[in-house]
């Protein structure tokens, strides 16, 4: 039956009960704009969710040729019909006034309109003379976590075997590069092993730093019908906020920030002396046990509650939970990702597994989740610091395999070091060796971190920057040349989520203007460039998404990723399919490593590990010594201590995230009214404790300091640990009064004003939540509250102590459940 439901008041909505080993119940929820008749809609286009890594399917209205609604679909694996806030209102940014229609140039200082050849041939003859003067080293490319995996090849191919350059990442540098690190150190090769299905059958879930209920908000609403329905799960909260996932859990730890491993340690000490690990596992599937045993031998849940200021007692019942379960499903997001000793922690996670036997059986998975929706095809089309296909850089084999792929000699592909990770990229930039940065897809000027730093660098008269975006984001403002490009719902295309499903996401409207899609501005910057294989033909011989994919396919075949089965026609109309999918799984794979792991072995693993301490990459050799038989490898780490401590003038360490009516810089979802209006502007969270003892209250204008930088918001007193400040990362400068970053040592809006530049040395992914920071008062609230949802993780210490969050009849979404 139908319901009508406030999205924004009830970001999950209704509940659809099952049991374990149930299958999960449909729900469409559809969203229609005002005056829209359902009847009057003909015309559903079938795509998927861009706006988060959950890869939730559904399909536009569309009516005269303009989008007009959305509905989820209920035919596909991943949501079962269901679409959370982001889904059901983000789409209206498509239709924003203050879209670009048409490039920009650099004109005596300001950026003015242009033809597209004007543009393209600036950024070509740019091209040509650094190739000259510089060679290939001095452009790099930076792209996005938001593109089609048809863009992402193209991208890597004319950036590695056109231009020859080895600087090549994307922003999902900033959210999954440690997923992706993890499953390598782990598995030795990236592919998340779990599947969501696996949320159906576990008897008790693991969310270790992953506020789920925000960030992949239909996976949330999947557990929370099973809690309540029969046999429900346990759940074990590993976060420092009071999220909606803390307040279901059986066992919510809110440990110090930047302890990650200490606790970890902790908690694998406590399963190896009760002996609760599956002994006959660890010798078939794995190596590395007896390093494990040494290393966690002193790891007890006292030493870790010293470290990590969480009761031994608790870490004694989270290991009991662990311990004890017939089917584990863990799953890791940014509180692992962006902390200090980010892959050393995510890799304990996996040995959790590891040593307890739980992969590749239905409900015992592990998913180190993504942020991003399509930060999985980066790291598959190798436009994220890898080579396309999961292929092994240090691999002579691996490189000259993908030279045959593209026609060129194997010296073309540079592969004489490791591929440049973005902040390195960012720093040969400031010191003056890339002299042209190509930015698609994504605003550093709000989302890297120590944004004064980050604006000196893209304000350098000597960098060429060239930026490919929807709107004038505060990164476009700082370009040479602005690219007007495209965006879901206006081209066609396939991504991947989180857990290996690959959606098509179909044309539905004309993009505005002039703008193009991403896909064909890379076919002309080839064109125009005419790179060449070896025989003399082009380098890129696909001239459309199809013909894209299926050169992709041929990239894939043999991988890991492998596409061969897959095509858009197949993808259409029916659910996201997981791969791989070949002629050995024509119907795609559920979960990786039913039977131990088959792509460790020294011949084809995508990489053959580094030291979890200092980063350094292991050889050939060493690898092969240490797993010749190609198994999983249970990698120990030992805890050290965050670079970056409080002291008596920074008292607080500061986190940053995310709240779940934002989306990344709010580019689109600032744009969508229903978003904005539940989260218009930053806020600061700090604790009642920590309130009281400052003289704080709800709603006061507070700032907040390091030696980087300083941000002012309104307070919101929660219940986040004593000691801790949160503010959220998604606010810029683009809609305050003055539209840009303030000058000089004005406080600004953006988070990352504050944040340290620093990254952690296996993953390379920034460190966005260990600084140290003092807060104090500007000035008294005198009425006002924070602007901060009081839906999830940001509701006040005191319920009902300032208004609920709603949205009103303009955010009322049916329901059918059928």
């Amino acid at each position: 039956m139908d319901a009508s439901v406030d999205r924004i008041a009830r970001p999950w909505g209704g509940r659809t009960p099952y049991g374990r080993h149930e299958p999960w119940p449909t729900r469409v929820d559809t969203f229609l704009e005002e005056g829209v008749d359902p009847a009057s809609v003909r015309e559903w286009v079938q795509t998927a969710s861009i706006l988060h890594s959950d890869g939730d399917a559904m399909d536009v209205a569309v009516v005269d040729g303009r989008m007009v609604g959305v509905r989820g679909r209920a035919v596909d694996r991943v949501n079962r019909g269901r679409l959370g806030p982001k889904d059901l209102f983000g789409w209206q940014a498509n239709g924003s006034a203050d879209r670009l229609t048409r490039p920009l140039i650099r004109r005596d200082g300001r950026l003015v309109e242009c033809d597209w050849d004007t543009a393209m041939e600036r950024v070509v003859e740019r091209s040509r003379d650094l190739l000259a003067e510089r060679g290939p080293g001095s452009i790099g490319f930076y792209t996005s976590g938001q593109l089609y995996l048809e863009e992402y090849y193209t991208l890597a191919v004319l950036a590695r075997a056109g231009i020859g350059t080895n600087h090549l990442d994307g922003n999902t540098r900033l959210c999954t590069s440690t997923a992706a690190e993890a499953l390598k150190e782990s598995f030795g090769c990236d592919g998340q092993p779990g599947s969501y299905d696996d949320i159906d059958h576990a008897d008790v879930i693991a969310l270790f730093g992953h506020n789920i209920a925000e960030t992949q908000p239909v996976q949330w609403m999947r557990i929370l019908d099973r809690l309540a329905g029969a046999e429900p799960p346990r759940l074990l909260c590993v976060d420092p906020r009071p999220t909606r996932v803390a307040r279901e859990a059986t066992v919510h730890l809110a440990p110090r920030s930047g302890t990650n491993v200490a606790l970890l340690n902790a908690l694998l000490h406590e399963l190896i002396r009760t002996d609760r690990v599956d002994h006959d596992y660890i010798t078939a599937h794995t190596v590395g046990y007896e390093e494990l045993v040494s290393r966690v031998e002193t790891c007890t849940p006292e030493w870790a509650a010293r470290i990590c200021d969480v009761p031994a007692a608790r870490i004694e019942e989270a290991a009991e939970l662990i311990g004890t379960a017939d089917r584990l499903l863990s799953t890791v997001l940014q509180g692992v990702y962006q902390s200090h000793q980010a892959t050393a922690a995510a890799v304990q996670i996996n040995n959790l597994h590891l040593v307890r036997g739980m992969l590749g059986r239905p409900g015992a998975g592990v998913l180190q989740m993504n942020g991003q929706p399509t930060a999985q095809n980066t790291r598959e089309c190798g436009a994220d610091g890898d080579l396309p296909g999961f292929r092994n850089w240090q691999n002579d084999s691996h490189v000259a395999d993908l030279a045959r792929v593209w026609n060129v000699e194997p010296k073309t592909i540079p592969h004489y070091a490791p591929p440049t990770h973005a902040m390195q990229m960012f720093r040969y930039a400031e010191q003056g060796s890339i002299r042209m940065l190509w930015i698609s897809g994504t605003n550093p000027a709000v989302s890297l971190p120590e944004l004064s730093r980050v604006r000196s660098i893209l304000g350098q008269d000597r960098l060429f920057i060239v930026v490919q975006d929807l709107f004038l984001t505060e990164t476009a403002q700082l370009a040479d040349v602005v690219l007007p490009a495209a965006t879901w719902g206006e081209k066609t295309g396939t991504f991947t989520n989180a857990d290996r499903t690959v959606h098509l996401a179909d044309k539905a409207v004309e993009p505005p203007g002039e703008a193009r899609p991403d896909l064909d501005i890379f076919l002309d910057y080839a064109a125009r460039m005419d790179f060449r294989d070896k025989d003399g033909g082009p380098l890129i011989g696909w001239h459309d998404p199809e013909s894209a994919f299926e050169a992709w396919k041929r990239c894939s075949a043999g991988r890991p990723c492998d596409y061969t089965g897959l095509s858009h026609e197949r993808l259409r109309g029916a659910s996201g399919i997981q791969w791989p999918c070949d002629d050995r799984n024509p119907d795609g794979t559920e979960r990786l490593y039913t039977d131990g792991v088959s792509w460790a072995h020294p011949d084809a693993c995508e990489s053959y590990g580094k030291d979890l301490v200092t980063g350094a990459s292991s050889d050939a050799v060493e690898y092969r010594s240490l797993n010749p038989d190609g198994k999983a490898m249970i990698k120990a780490a030992g805890y050290l201590p965050p670079h970056e401590p409080p002291d008596e003038d920074h008292p607080f360490q500061l986190t940053t995230g995310r709240t779940i009516y934002h989306f990344h810089t709010r580019t689109k979802t600032g744009r969508a009214p229903q978003l904005n209006a539940a989260a218009p502007d930053v806020w600061v969270e700090a604790s009642a404790a920590d309130a009281a003892a400052l003289g704080l209250d709800e709603g006061d204008l507070v700032e907040v300091s390091t030696d980087r930088g300083a941000v002012r918001g309104r307070l919101r007193v929660t219940g986040i640990r004593a000691g801790l400040l949160f503010i959220p990362f998604h606010y810029g400068y683009w809609d305050t009064e003055a539209g840009h970053a303030p000058d000089g040592a004005t406080p600004g809006r953006a988070a990352n004003e504050t944040t340290v530049t620093d990254w952690d040395p296996v993953s390379k992914q920034p460190l966005f939540k260990t600084a140290a920071a003092a807060l104090r008062l500007v000035a008294r609230a005198d009425g006002e509250t924070a602007p901060a949802p009081t839906t999830a993780a940001s509701a006040p210490a005191r319920p009902g102590s300032v208004p609920a969050t709603a949205g009103g009849p303009a955010a009322h979404v049916t329901e059918d459940a059928g």
